[in-house]
């Protein structure tokens, strides 16, 4: 979002309702601060649709302001013009709802199932009447999403996609090679030792369980797993356990500079069971890194098999997967061929493309609606 509003000021008054900014240019951008409720993420969610919509209401009544287009990512209102669909929870429902069942989970973590069980439910709901309605048009960062989106009876022809860009100033393999030294030392990891990495919350969705699986298959002992992410490690303490993994893996928590990790990681793995995009692995493909992602996920549609890249057909095969981290990690010369293709594709995906497909949408919809974005000065034309 901060990539594609700070592109979209150059032609739009651009006006931000959220919780919070980070790293964005607020000389150029209004940004109306919507207060932010403590408690668990269903309440703090709830709140912030509600409260979302009173700000941009008491802005209209009382301040006189007078949107012209409204955008939004994924669902936070129902008055959107346009929207960028991230993610089809139904469908991502649908593929893992055995893992949200209680019998399949370690009762310590039964709170936060419940919590995810409560939000999923309440998103769908949303989604049946947003995504299946007829006010907004709706653009998806994938055609996986666009598929998705079926179930509330859009066309994938009236879709369009426009894919997530990667920031190659700062995702590149010059700045893997300059941190990577540095990286690994202080992550503990001796010259030679092949490390797989893997980024994101959500564990399970991202697919950690089939890595771990397939990590204990591997014939060497010497490949070790960085994760990292926000979620809850006690679930696989019993799978490290029984694969005697416990000295392979390390789960980390996120930190800004995400490049440090890409920079110390030999082969990227992404067996998401849904993934509507997945920016990590196109970052770690802009730093040179190979990656390894699910026909689940989005990403998987900028990727060419065995050129720039690995496609896991199944997200659950950890048999395959194991064959193709093995494959990476036992031929350096593979890797880095793999890896170079990869910064090359990678390098054809950015924001600049991104904001101006989505500035063409946002012309679209002003016509529609009765606007003629050329007629009147750029900085005017939309907010």
């Amino acid at each position: 979002m901060v990539e594609q509003v700070e592109r979209l000021a150059r032609d739009y008054e651009v006006h931000v309702y959220s919780n919070r900014v980070e790293d964005l240019d607020l000389s150029r951008i209004v940004w109306h601060h919507v207060p932010r409720l403590p408690g668990p993420h269903l309440f703090a969610y709830c709140w912030w649709f509600l409260a979302n919509h009173l700000w941009r209401w008491w802005d209209r009544r009382v301040r006189g302001l007078r949107f012209d287009l409204t955008y939004t990512p994924g669902i936070n209102c129902f008055n959107a013009d346009v929207i960028s669909v991230h993610i089809v929870f139904a469908e991502f429902v649908r593929l893992v709802r055995g893992a949200l069942k209680f019998t399949a989970n370690p009762v310590r973590s039964w709170p936060l199932l419940l919590h995810r069980r409560a939000y999923y439910r309440l998103v769908i709901a949303l989604e049946r009447r947003v995504y299946g309605g007829k006010r907004a048009l709706l653009t998806v960062v994938s055609a996986k999403v666009a598929r998705d989106l079926t179930r509330y009876g859009k066309a994938e022809t009236d879709l369009p996609v426009i894919v997530h860009g990667v920031d190659t100033q700062r995702f590149n393999a010059g700045v893997r090679r300059n941190l990577r030294v540095a990286a690994r030392r202080e992550l503990g990891l001796q010259d030679g030792v092949p490390c797989l990495l893997l980024v994101g919350n959500d564990w399970k969705k991202k697919g950690l369980p089939c890595v771990l699986e397939a990590l204990g298959r591997l014939a060497s002992a010497s490949v070790r797993l960085l994760v990292v992410g926000h979620d809850i490690a006690d679930p696989y303490r019993s799978t490290l356990a029984r694969l005697h993994l416990e000295d392979r893996v390390a789960f980390l928590p996120l930190r800004p500079d995400v490049e440090f990790h890409y920079a110390a990681a030999d082969v990227y793995v992404g067996p998401s069971l849904e993934d509507a995009f997945g920016m990590p692995p196109l970052e770690a493909m802009a730093c040179g890194v190979p990656s390894i992602v699910s026909s689940q996920a989005g990403v998987s549609e900028v990727i060419t098999e065995g050129v720039d890249g690995f496609i896991l057909a199944d997200p659950h095969d950890s048999g395959r997967l194991a064959e193709l981290i093995d494959l990476l990690c036992s031929n350096k010369a593979l890797r880095q061929k793999i890896g170079e293709a990869a910064a090359m594709t990678a390098q054809q995906y950015t924001w600049d493309k991104n904001a101006a497909q989505l500035g063409q949408l946002f012309k679209e919809v002003l016509r529609r609606k009765g606007y003629d974005p050329m007629a009147v000065p750029s900085e005017q034309s939309a907010r």
